[in-house]
């Protein structure tokens, strides 16, 4: 089958099989190789994209269910403000990731501060609960998060004065 979407702001198309998991395509295809397929269960995190404006384990995505989506990778979301500000609430607490699952801690620190104001620990600590990483410590990641949106609200409002 063919499968047409969008994948970090360009058109794109390939040939897949229905059972093909977007992983292996992000992989296999497209060379983007930041997001890794470790459990392939959706558990671990390490695997997240972006799917239509929601995190998403790309391990669990069949083929025929990216046709028409959009998806973004941490690929294609460096390239954003937003990428901006998670990487200086990263580097303001000192997070040190531990390279392999550094793409499912980004996405879901942006993804924890996205369309919120100021979002409570709570909600930040549920979206970091996607991804399972051993190596780096829980809080370190929560103050990154509540740096981040920190980062976010100093951006917009210097935006909205000018």
């Amino acid at each position: 089958m063919i499968v047409n979407f969008i994948l970090n702001g360009e058109d794109v198309s390939l040939r897949a099989r229905s059972g093909d998991r977007l992983i292996d395509i992000l992989r296999d295809s497209f060379g983007l190789h930041a997001a890794k397929a470790d459990c392939r269960k959706g558990t671990c995190g390490k695997c997240l994209v972006v799917m239509d404006g929601r995190l998403v384990p790309a391990c669990m995505v069949l083929a025929f269910k990216v046709r028409g989506r959009e998806v973004i990778t941490i690929e294609g979301f460096v390239q954003t403000d937003e990428y901006k500000d998670v990487a200086e609430g990263i580097r303001e607490v000192g997070l040190e990731t531990c390279g392999f699952c550094d793409a499912g801690v980004i996405l879901a620190i942006a993804s924890a501060i996205e369309g919120q104001t100021r979002p409570d620990r709570t909600e930040i600590i549920e979206a970091l609960s996607s991804v399972q990483c051993r190596c780096t410590d829980p809080e370190t990641t929560l103050r990154a998060a509540l740096a981040a949106a920190d980062a976010k609200d100093r951006r917009l409002y210097a935006r909205d004065r000018k």
